[in-house]
């Protein structure tokens, strides 16, 4: 048993359990090494060491077993055939499960009366990454960084944000960084030019960038797994006043947010130092969302970067710093970066490309 699968165990005792149920495709990975279409389970022998078996359809199990080859894999009928196979695996035992599939957990519950529903020891784990996910979050990161030149290569008037993130996508899966499939957004990509950006979460659209633009790019991607997260903002031609000092505010509430991260600091300290000087500079509305999230084989997961986050931040968590200042019907700025924190607790951001405003 690997440490990844004794700290999981760790955190399941922690709240009485003697072993987990992983449903969801991210803890899944996590606890096995496999993405997929199946159910994983990991129990305690009683030691140091554990069990861990995957219970998976027929079209899924060469693939189970190549991707996880110390797990046991179990062949079981799709849907709530594999429930039934795992509530016969699991009698007398009081499993954690991470399911939120309402439907789904009443089975398990009628037929485990021991379960408990949580998704506290995937999270806990995972707020920690080890070694080989660093690893692998730096290497993601700097292929954004990459994506970014893509970006400021390509970028012109004219063209369309559709166009765009075809252009970056494309570069992306020749990198093999895809698709993050976030559930509450319809495109891959945030690209938005001119009061578009003033949408957070703004919908690509065939909009063509125009001269005095702030295009917003948010490029969030996933490699071998892990997810990067990091967003510039480019201008088109020129940029008025009223838009330069805006960005300059953004610019220094993300530094001053990044300075604030040392040892013993928590997540809202971070959100107060980004939040703070941006309504000392008279832009306080319109600075409409958290500070940050972690980051990790999720968009947003555990610890989260907002007001009154009293999470304190502990090396090799991962985490985005993201202010913005958001003008409807007028324009949008954010800069945002994924960061570790290191061993002295301050912050070793992920990404090298420039930050000071590109004007195209």
């Amino acid at each position: 048993m690997n440490q990844r699968q004794k700290t999981l165990l760790n955190n399941a005792q922690k709240i009485g359990c003697d072993s987990l149920i992983a449903l969801e495709p991210e803890n899944l990975f996590y606890m096995t090494g496999f993405w997929g279409e199946a159910v994983g389970i990991l129990e305690s022998d009683g030691g140091d060491d554990g069990t861990i078996t995957i219970i998976a359809p027929e079209l899924e199990m060469d693939r189970a077993k190549q991707d996880a080859p110390d797990c046991k894999v179990v062949a079981a009928e799709r849907g709530f055939r594999m429930l039934s196979s795992l509530t016969d695996h699991m009698r007398n035992k009081k499993p954690c499960t991470d399911c939120q599939n309402y439907t789904q957990m009443l089975y398990l519950k009628n037929s485990v009366p021991d379960i408990q529903q949580s998704v506290e020891p995937f999270y806990n784990a995972r707020m920690i990454k080890d070694d080989e996910e660093i690893t692998i979050l730096k290497q993601a990161s700097s292929i954004i960084d990459e994506l970014f030149d893509v970006c400021a290569q390509n970028i012109s008037v004219g063209q369309k944000e559709s166009e765009l993130q075809a252009i970056i996508m494309a570069e992306a899966c020749q990198r093999n960084m895809f698709d993050v499939g976030y559930r509450s957004t319809l495109n891959p990509l945030i690209i938005a030019g001119g009061p578009n950006g003033a949408l957070p979460h703004a919908q690509v659209t065939s909009r063509k960038f125009q001269q005095s633009d702030l295009v917003v790019v948010d490029l969030t991607l996933r490699y071998k797994g892990y997810v990067s997260d990091a967003t510039r903002t480019f201008a088109m031609g020129h940029v008025n006043p009223r838009q330069a000092d805006a960005y300059n505010v953004v610019f220094e509430s993300q530094k001053l947010g990044l300075d604030s991260i040392r040892p013993g600091a928590l997540c809202g300290d971070v959100d107060n130092a980004c939040r703070k000087y941006i309504q000392e500079s008279g832009y306080g509305e319109y600075f409409i969302h958290s500070t940050g999230h972690g980051v990790g084989l999720e968009v947003h997961e555990p610890p989260a970067v907002s007001l009154g986050t009293k999470t304190a931040l502990e090396k090799n968590m991962a985490i985005t710093v993201e202010p913005g200042i958001y003008i409807i019907d007028s324009f949008g700025i954010r800069i945002e970066d994924s960061l570790l924190i290191n061993a002295d607790g301050r912050a070793d951001v992920m990404h090298n490309f420039t930050k000071d405003l590109i004007v195209i």
